[in-house]
Protein backbone atom coordinates (compact mmCIF):
# COMPACT_ATOMS: atom_id res chain seq x y z
CA UNK A 1 0.00 0.00 0.00
CA UNK A 2 2.88 2.35 0.62
CA UNK A 3 3.89 1.89 -3.01
CA UNK A 4 0.37 2.88 -4.01
CA UNK A 5 0.67 6.05 -1.92
CA UNK A 6 3.96 6.90 -3.61
CA UNK A 7 2.47 6.18 -7.04
CA UNK A 8 -0.41 8.55 -6.31
CA UNK A 9 1.68 11.28 -4.70
CA UNK A 10 4.56 11.55 -7.17
CA UNK A 11 2.40 12.71 -10.12
CA UNK A 12 0.68 15.24 -7.84
CA UNK A 13 4.01 16.64 -6.66
CA UNK A 14 5.33 16.83 -10.23
CA UNK A 15 2.13 18.50 -11.43
CA UNK A 16 2.38 21.07 -8.63
CA UNK A 17 6.01 21.86 -9.43
CA UNK A 18 5.17 22.12 -13.13
CA UNK A 19 2.31 24.47 -12.31
CA UNK A 20 4.59 26.66 -10.22
CA UNK A 21 7.12 26.80 -13.07
CA UNK A 22 4.49 27.63 -15.70
CA UNK A 23 2.63 30.18 -13.59
CA UNK A 24 5.67 31.79 -11.97
CA UNK A 25 5.04 35.56 -11.98
CA UNK A 26 6.82 37.86 -14.36
CA UNK A 27 7.47 41.56 -13.87
CA UNK A 28 5.26 43.26 -11.30
CA UNK A 29 2.74 45.51 -13.10
CA UNK A 30 2.96 49.24 -12.54
CA UNK A 31 -0.34 50.68 -11.26
CA UNK A 32 -1.98 53.22 -13.55
CA UNK A 33 -2.79 55.33 -10.48
CA UNK A 34 0.49 56.31 -8.77
CA UNK A 35 0.71 54.87 -5.25
CA UNK A 36 0.74 57.19 -2.27
CA UNK A 37 3.49 57.24 0.34
CA UNK A 38 2.63 56.40 3.94
CA UNK A 39 3.83 58.75 6.66
CA UNK A 40 3.30 58.47 10.41
CA UNK A 41 2.65 60.81 13.27
CA UNK A 42 0.95 61.39 16.62
CA UNK A 43 -2.19 63.42 17.29
CA UNK A 44 -1.37 66.45 19.47
CA UNK A 45 -4.58 68.50 19.30
CA UNK A 46 -8.24 67.78 18.51
CA UNK A 47 -10.76 70.62 18.25
CA UNK A 48 -14.01 71.52 16.51
CA UNK A 49 -13.43 73.40 13.26
CA UNK A 50 -15.31 74.71 10.24
CA UNK A 51 -15.25 72.56 7.14
CA UNK A 52 -14.06 73.89 3.80
CA UNK A 53 -15.93 76.84 2.26
CA UNK A 54 -19.23 75.83 0.70
CA UNK A 55 -19.78 72.90 3.06
CA UNK A 56 -22.87 74.54 4.58
CA UNK A 57 -23.73 73.68 8.18
CA UNK A 58 -21.41 70.68 8.31
CA UNK A 59 -18.93 70.63 11.16
CA UNK A 60 -15.49 69.06 11.10
CA UNK A 61 -12.82 68.09 13.58
CA UNK A 62 -9.44 69.76 13.25
CA UNK A 63 -6.76 67.18 14.00
CA UNK A 64 -3.19 68.40 14.51
CA UNK A 65 -0.59 65.69 13.83
CA UNK A 66 3.10 65.83 14.72
CA UNK A 67 4.77 63.97 11.84
CA UNK A 68 7.51 61.52 12.76
CA UNK A 69 8.74 60.67 9.25
CA UNK A 70 8.37 61.77 5.65
CA UNK A 71 9.36 65.10 4.10
CA UNK A 72 7.78 67.11 6.95
CA UNK A 73 9.18 65.04 9.81
CA UNK A 74 9.28 66.98 13.07
CA UNK A 75 6.62 69.48 11.99
CA UNK A 76 2.89 69.74 12.66
CA UNK A 77 0.13 69.23 10.12
CA UNK A 78 -3.57 70.08 10.49
CA UNK A 79 -6.17 67.82 8.88
CA UNK A 80 -9.95 68.41 8.74
CA UNK A 81 -12.05 65.31 9.39
CA UNK A 82 -15.84 65.47 8.75
CA UNK A 83 -18.04 64.65 11.76
CA UNK A 84 -19.87 61.73 10.19
CA UNK A 85 -20.80 58.26 11.52
CA UNK A 86 -18.51 56.65 8.94
CA UNK A 87 -15.37 58.55 10.00
CA UNK A 88 -13.19 57.53 12.97
CA UNK A 89 -12.82 59.63 16.10
CA UNK A 90 -9.29 60.74 16.97
CA UNK A 91 -7.93 61.65 20.41
CA UNK A 92 -4.74 63.30 21.64
CA UNK A 93 -1.90 60.78 21.72
CA UNK A 94 -3.30 58.50 18.99
CA UNK A 95 -0.59 57.15 16.64
CA UNK A 96 -1.92 57.68 13.12
CA UNK A 97 -1.04 57.07 9.48
CA UNK A 98 -1.37 59.61 6.67
CA UNK A 99 -1.04 59.20 2.92
CA UNK A 100 1.11 61.70 1.01
CA UNK A 101 0.40 62.11 -2.69
CA UNK A 102 3.98 63.08 -3.48
CA UNK A 103 3.07 66.69 -4.30
CA UNK A 104 4.39 69.76 -2.48
CA UNK A 105 5.20 68.52 1.05
CA UNK A 106 4.40 71.96 2.50
CA UNK A 107 0.86 71.80 1.15
CA UNK A 108 -1.49 70.27 3.74
CA UNK A 109 -3.82 69.27 0.90
CA UNK A 110 -1.28 66.72 -0.35
CA UNK A 111 -1.80 64.70 2.84
CA UNK A 112 -4.79 62.72 4.00
CA UNK A 113 -5.39 61.25 7.45
CA UNK A 114 -6.31 57.64 6.71
CA UNK A 115 -5.97 55.36 9.72
CA UNK A 116 -4.52 54.48 13.11
CA UNK A 117 -1.15 52.77 13.57
CA UNK A 118 -1.73 49.22 14.78
CA UNK A 119 1.72 47.67 14.46
CA UNK A 120 2.52 47.45 18.18
CA UNK A 121 -0.68 45.75 19.43
CA UNK A 122 -0.73 43.38 16.46
CA UNK A 123 2.90 42.49 17.15
CA UNK A 124 2.13 41.70 20.79
CA UNK A 125 -0.87 39.62 19.75
CA UNK A 126 1.24 37.66 17.25
CA UNK A 127 3.88 37.06 19.95
CA UNK A 128 1.22 35.80 22.37
CA UNK A 129 -0.15 33.48 19.69
CA UNK A 130 3.31 32.09 18.89
CA UNK A 131 4.08 31.59 22.58
CA UNK A 132 0.80 29.74 23.17
CA UNK A 133 1.41 27.44 20.19
CA UNK A 134 4.98 26.62 21.24
CA UNK A 135 4.10 26.09 24.93
CA UNK A 136 1.31 23.66 24.09
CA UNK A 137 2.71 22.05 20.94
CA UNK A 138 6.44 22.24 21.78
CA UNK A 139 8.47 20.99 18.81
CA UNK A 140 5.32 20.22 16.80
CA UNK A 141 4.01 23.69 17.60
CA UNK A 142 7.26 25.30 16.45
CA UNK A 143 7.04 23.32 13.20
CA UNK A 144 3.48 24.58 12.76
CA UNK A 145 4.66 28.18 13.13
CA UNK A 146 7.39 27.62 10.55
CA UNK A 147 4.77 26.10 8.23
CA UNK A 148 2.52 29.12 8.76
CA UNK A 149 5.38 31.46 7.86
CA UNK A 150 6.11 29.45 4.71
CA UNK A 151 2.42 29.61 3.76
CA UNK A 152 2.61 33.40 3.87
CA UNK A 153 5.81 33.31 1.81
CA UNK A 154 4.06 31.23 -0.88
CA UNK A 155 1.07 33.58 -0.89
CA UNK A 156 3.17 36.75 -1.05
CA UNK A 157 5.88 35.55 -3.46
CA UNK A 158 3.89 33.31 -5.77
CA UNK A 159 0.08 33.45 -5.53
CA UNK A 160 -0.47 37.22 -5.39
CA UNK A 161 2.26 38.21 -7.92
CA UNK A 162 1.17 35.45 -10.32
CA UNK A 163 -2.43 36.69 -10.32
CA UNK A 164 -1.26 40.29 -10.78
CA UNK A 165 0.92 39.15 -13.68
CA UNK A 166 -2.16 37.94 -15.53
CA UNK A 167 -2.24 34.28 -14.51
CA UNK A 168 -5.56 32.47 -14.15
CA UNK A 169 -6.63 33.07 -10.52
CA UNK A 170 -8.14 29.58 -10.21
CA UNK A 171 -5.08 27.83 -11.64
CA UNK A 172 -2.75 29.92 -9.48
CA UNK A 173 -4.85 29.31 -6.35
CA UNK A 174 -5.03 25.55 -6.87
CA UNK A 175 -1.30 25.33 -7.55
CA UNK A 176 -0.47 27.55 -4.58
CA UNK A 177 -2.85 25.62 -2.31
CA UNK A 178 -1.25 22.32 -3.31
CA UNK A 179 2.22 23.73 -2.67
CA UNK A 180 1.14 25.09 0.73
CA UNK A 181 -0.43 21.75 1.59
CA UNK A 182 2.69 19.72 0.76
CA UNK A 183 4.91 22.08 2.74
CA UNK A 184 2.62 22.48 5.75
CA UNK A 185 1.48 18.89 6.23
CA UNK A 186 4.84 17.19 5.73
CA UNK A 187 6.78 19.78 7.72
CA UNK A 188 4.29 19.74 10.60
CA UNK A 189 3.38 16.05 10.73
CA UNK A 190 6.40 14.36 9.17
CA UNK A 191 6.99 12.25 6.07
CA UNK A 192 4.77 9.32 7.03
CA UNK A 193 2.10 7.19 5.40
CA UNK A 194 -0.43 8.79 7.74
CA UNK A 195 0.43 12.26 6.46
CA UNK A 196 0.37 11.03 2.87
CA UNK A 197 -3.21 9.80 3.31
CA UNK A 198 -4.18 13.25 4.62
CA UNK A 199 -2.40 14.89 1.67
CA UNK A 200 -4.24 12.75 -0.89
CA UNK A 201 -7.57 13.37 0.81
CA UNK A 202 -6.91 17.11 0.76
CA UNK A 203 -5.90 17.02 -2.90
CA UNK A 204 -9.08 15.20 -3.91
CA UNK A 205 -11.23 17.67 -1.98
CA UNK A 206 -9.41 20.68 -3.44
CA UNK A 207 -10.07 19.36 -6.94
CA UNK A 208 -13.76 18.93 -6.11
CA UNK A 209 -13.97 22.42 -4.60
CA UNK A 210 -12.34 23.97 -7.67
CA UNK A 211 -14.69 22.11 -10.02
CA UNK A 212 -17.88 22.90 -8.08
CA UNK A 213 -16.78 26.47 -7.48
CA UNK A 214 -16.29 27.04 -11.21
CA UNK A 215 -19.60 25.37 -12.06
CA UNK A 216 -21.71 27.36 -9.61
CA UNK A 217 -20.04 30.73 -10.09
CA UNK A 218 -20.80 30.38 -13.80
CA UNK A 219 -24.35 29.07 -13.44
CA UNK A 220 -25.13 31.62 -10.70
CA UNK A 221 -23.66 34.38 -12.88
CA UNK A 222 -21.46 35.67 -10.08
CA UNK A 223 -19.29 38.45 -11.50
CA UNK A 224 -17.02 39.05 -8.50
CA UNK A 225 -17.28 42.80 -9.11
CA UNK A 226 -17.55 44.05 -5.54
CA UNK A 227 -16.19 47.40 -4.35
CA UNK A 228 -12.73 46.05 -3.49
CA UNK A 229 -12.29 44.28 -6.82
CA UNK A 230 -13.52 47.32 -8.73
CA UNK A 231 -10.97 49.47 -6.88
CA UNK A 232 -8.22 46.96 -7.74
CA UNK A 233 -9.14 46.96 -11.42
CA UNK A 234 -9.28 50.75 -11.50
CA UNK A 235 -5.89 51.03 -9.78
CA UNK A 236 -4.14 48.58 -12.11
CA UNK A 237 -5.74 49.96 -15.27
CA UNK A 238 -6.62 48.17 -18.52
CA UNK A 239 -3.06 46.98 -19.06
CA UNK A 240 -3.36 44.36 -16.31
CA UNK A 241 -6.20 41.91 -17.05
CA UNK A 242 -7.83 40.72 -13.81
CA UNK A 243 -10.59 38.11 -13.86
CA UNK A 244 -13.04 39.11 -11.07
CA UNK A 245 -14.86 35.77 -11.15
CA UNK A 246 -11.54 33.98 -10.96
CA UNK A 247 -10.70 35.95 -7.81
CA UNK A 248 -13.87 34.58 -6.19
CA UNK A 249 -12.76 31.04 -7.06
CA UNK A 250 -9.22 31.66 -5.84
CA UNK A 251 -10.49 32.93 -2.50
CA UNK A 252 -12.79 29.93 -2.20
CA UNK A 253 -9.97 27.42 -2.76
CA UNK A 254 -7.47 29.08 -0.43
CA UNK A 255 -10.09 29.77 2.24
CA UNK A 256 -11.17 26.12 2.39
CA UNK A 257 -7.61 24.75 2.60
CA UNK A 258 -7.16 25.32 6.33
CA UNK A 259 -10.39 23.54 7.26
CA UNK A 260 -9.54 20.69 4.87
CA UNK A 261 -6.15 20.16 6.52
CA UNK A 262 -7.85 19.90 9.89
CA UNK A 263 -10.37 17.30 8.71
CA UNK A 264 -7.98 15.11 6.73
CA UNK A 265 -5.20 15.02 9.34
CA UNK A 266 -7.67 14.21 12.11
CA UNK A 267 -9.33 11.44 10.11
CA UNK A 268 -6.03 9.83 9.16
CA UNK A 269 -4.82 9.99 12.77
CA UNK A 270 -8.10 8.51 14.05
CA UNK A 271 -7.82 5.49 11.76
CA UNK A 272 -4.17 4.98 12.71
CA UNK A 273 -5.02 5.04 16.41
CA UNK A 274 -7.90 2.62 15.89
CA UNK A 275 -5.54 0.23 14.12
CA UNK A 276 -2.94 0.55 16.87
CA UNK A 277 -5.54 -0.11 19.59
CA UNK A 278 -6.98 -3.15 17.80
CA UNK A 279 -4.56 -4.60 15.22
CA UNK A 280 -7.10 -7.27 14.27
CA UNK A 281 -9.56 -4.82 12.72
CA UNK A 282 -10.23 -5.36 9.01
CA UNK A 283 -10.25 -2.64 6.37
CA UNK A 284 -14.05 -2.49 6.47
CA UNK A 285 -14.15 -2.25 10.26
CA UNK A 286 -11.53 0.48 10.27
CA UNK A 287 -13.46 2.43 7.64
CA UNK A 288 -16.76 2.08 9.51
CA UNK A 289 -15.23 3.15 12.82
CA UNK A 290 -13.39 6.03 11.19
CA UNK A 291 -16.57 7.23 9.50
CA UNK A 292 -18.40 7.29 12.83
CA UNK A 293 -15.71 9.66 14.09
CA UNK A 294 -15.76 11.57 10.82
CA UNK A 295 -19.49 12.27 10.95
CA UNK A 296 -19.10 14.09 14.25
CA UNK A 297 -16.01 15.89 13.01
CA UNK A 298 -17.48 17.04 9.73
CA UNK A 299 -20.63 18.34 11.45
CA UNK A 300 -18.58 20.64 13.67
CA UNK A 301 -16.17 21.57 10.86
CA UNK A 302 -18.99 22.59 8.51
CA UNK A 303 -20.56 24.65 11.29
CA UNK A 304 -17.19 26.33 11.87
CA UNK A 305 -16.81 27.15 8.18
CA UNK A 306 -20.34 28.55 7.89
CA UNK A 307 -19.95 30.72 10.99
CA UNK A 308 -16.52 31.93 9.82
CA UNK A 309 -17.95 33.12 6.50
CA UNK A 310 -21.02 34.61 8.24
CA UNK A 311 -18.81 36.47 10.70
CA UNK A 312 -16.64 37.87 7.92
CA UNK A 313 -19.74 39.05 6.03
CA UNK A 314 -21.67 40.28 9.09
CA UNK A 315 -21.77 44.01 8.12
CA UNK A 316 -22.92 43.00 4.65
CA UNK A 317 -25.67 40.79 6.09
CA UNK A 318 -26.82 43.60 8.37
CA UNK A 319 -26.94 46.01 5.44
CA UNK A 320 -29.11 43.73 3.36
CA UNK A 321 -31.33 42.91 6.35
CA UNK A 322 -32.36 46.54 6.83
CA UNK A 323 -32.58 47.24 3.09
CA UNK A 324 -35.87 46.99 1.27
CA UNK A 325 -36.70 43.61 -0.25
CA UNK A 326 -37.60 40.12 0.87
CA UNK A 327 -35.38 37.29 2.07
CA UNK A 328 -35.10 35.84 -1.43
CA UNK A 329 -33.87 39.14 -2.82
CA UNK A 330 -31.28 39.41 -0.06
CA UNK A 331 -30.00 35.85 -0.49
CA UNK A 332 -29.74 36.09 -4.27
CA UNK A 333 -27.97 39.45 -4.34
CA UNK A 334 -24.45 39.44 -5.77
CA UNK A 335 -22.50 39.84 -2.53
CA UNK A 336 -24.58 37.47 -0.38
CA UNK A 337 -24.82 34.84 -3.13
CA UNK A 338 -21.03 34.89 -3.40
CA UNK A 339 -20.70 34.08 0.31
CA UNK A 340 -23.34 31.35 0.00
CA UNK A 341 -21.46 29.70 -2.86
CA UNK A 342 -18.19 29.91 -0.93
CA UNK A 343 -19.77 28.39 2.17
CA UNK A 344 -21.67 25.57 0.49
CA UNK A 345 -18.93 24.57 -1.95
CA UNK A 346 -16.35 24.60 0.83
CA UNK A 347 -18.65 22.52 3.02
CA UNK A 348 -19.18 19.95 0.25
CA UNK A 349 -15.40 19.68 -0.05
CA UNK A 350 -15.14 19.07 3.71
CA UNK A 351 -17.80 16.37 3.57
CA UNK A 352 -16.05 14.65 0.65
CA UNK A 353 -12.69 14.75 2.44
CA UNK A 354 -13.93 12.46 5.23
CA UNK A 355 -14.70 9.25 3.26
CA UNK A 356 -11.76 9.74 0.89
CA UNK A 357 -9.19 10.17 3.66
CA UNK A 358 -10.77 7.53 5.89
CA UNK A 359 -10.86 5.01 3.05
CA UNK A 360 -7.21 5.56 2.12
CA UNK A 361 -6.09 5.35 5.74
CA UNK A 362 -8.15 2.19 6.33
CA UNK A 363 -6.58 0.53 3.29
CA UNK A 364 -3.06 1.36 4.44
CA UNK A 365 -3.57 0.44 8.12
CA UNK A 366 -5.66 -2.67 7.43
CA UNK A 367 -3.08 -4.19 5.08
CA UNK A 368 0.10 -3.47 7.01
Amino acid sequence: MRRLLVALLVPCVLATLAGVALLWPGATPVPEIPPTQQVHGTVTTVQVADCSPGAGDRRCTGVTVALSDGPRAGRDLVQLVPNEPSTPRFAVGDPVTLSWSGANPDDAGSYQLVDFQRGAPLGWLAAAFALAVVVLGRLRGFAALVSLALSFVILLWFVLPAILSGGSPLAVAVTGACLIMFVVLYLTHGFTARTSCAVLGTLASLALIGLLGYLFTVTSRLTGLDDTTATLIGTLGPGVPIDPRGLVLAGLVIGALGALDDVTVTQASAVWELGAANPGMSVGELFAAGMRIGRDHVASAVNTLVLAYAGAALPLLLLFTVAAGGVTQVLTSQDVATEIVRTLVGSIGLVAAVPVTTGLAALVVGRR
